[in-house]
């Protein structure tokens, strides 16, 4: 079930310190705040901060409690996506209408009991759902549990990014993020053909940053630690400031393109900006 070679991702340690962060943002915003729009094009400032809530309370209420709600079936990625942004949507629609004093009240709440709940999973046993994005249908609870604090990152930061905030790179807690969205590389290169040993670099810029590298192995692509003695197809710069908004569809592809940087071929590096770490 291993997406790489690379090793765990440890995070279930760092979401109260996340959510913390969150809980002192929403609590300092202005009326006025949480009506700004996000680079999610159909939310706002409160439209996000309610589908963090929502997830939260999702995931104590299918993982912790198992009570799961009525689900199509589900034989696609299409199908997928399209019952998550349902479920987002509607969790949203719910959870949006509450006032900022009753949504961050009950955000304190659910955010303690996730943070409890995450920290008590053992890290090697089966996650209850599989980290689709990597092309896992099953995922070690680590992988998982470093989906989750991804996905409460990057949410966050999408707060703080239309309220001009300052945003959470430091090494601490915006590594994980790019560690755990690195593992996505493999499944989006799954169709780019190459001969074994060819190898190609994404370079995150910054002191968050680092390299990752896939290479090309009998079974697909893989990531891998080490140097490669193989060819280096392409190598692909990105900023860290704007990492986080290419895997998450926070960013048009022309901007992405415009802002990082492809050294050999543009059309194997490219296929690394299409890369999407999130459901929906």
């Amino acid at each position: 079930m291993e997406t790489a070679a690379a090793p765990p991702i440890a995070t279930a340690h760092l979401f109260e310190e996340l959510d913390g962060l969150l809980l002192d943002m929403l609590r300092s915003l202005e009326p006025s705040d949480w009506d700004r729009p996000t680079v999610s094009p159909a939310w706002n400032v409160k439209h996000v901060a309610a589908h963090l809530l929502d997830t939260a309370l999702r995931r104590l209420a299918f993982d912790r409690d198992g009570c799961l709600p009525p689900a199509p079936d589900i034989s696609s990625d299409q199908e997928l996506v399209a019952f998550v942004n349902e479920l987002n949507a509607q969790g949203v629609a719910v959870f949006g209408r509450l006032s900022p004093e009753v949504l961050i009240s009950l955000m304190e709440v659910a955010v303690a009991q996730l943070s409890q709940y995450l920290t008590s999973l053992h890290p090697f046993d089966r996650a209850r759902f599989g980290v689709s994005w990597a092309g896992e249908a099953e995922s070690w609870n680590w992988f998982d549990v470093a989906r989750e604090y991804t996905e409460r990152w990057h949410h966050q930061q999408q707060i703080r990014l239309a309220v001009a905030r300052p945003a959470i790179l430091t090494p601490r807690l915006y590594r994980p993020v790019l560690e755990c969205v690195m593992r996505g590389l493999p499944h989006a290169y799954r169709d780019v053909a190459a001969p074994a040993g060819a190898a190609v670099e994404v370079c995150v810029d910054g002191e968050s940053g680092g390299i990752w590298q896939l290479t090309r192995q009998a079974a697909g692509w893989t990531l891998t630690t080490g140097p490669n003695p193989g060819t280096l197809l392409s190598s692909v710069r990105i900023p860290q400031e704007i990492a986080w908004r290419v895997f998450t569809k926070g960013i048009s592809m022309p901007e992405a393109l415009r802002l990082t940087a492809i050294d050999g071929s543009r059309d194997v590096g490219r296929v690394a900006l299409t890369m999407v770490s999130i459901v929906g």
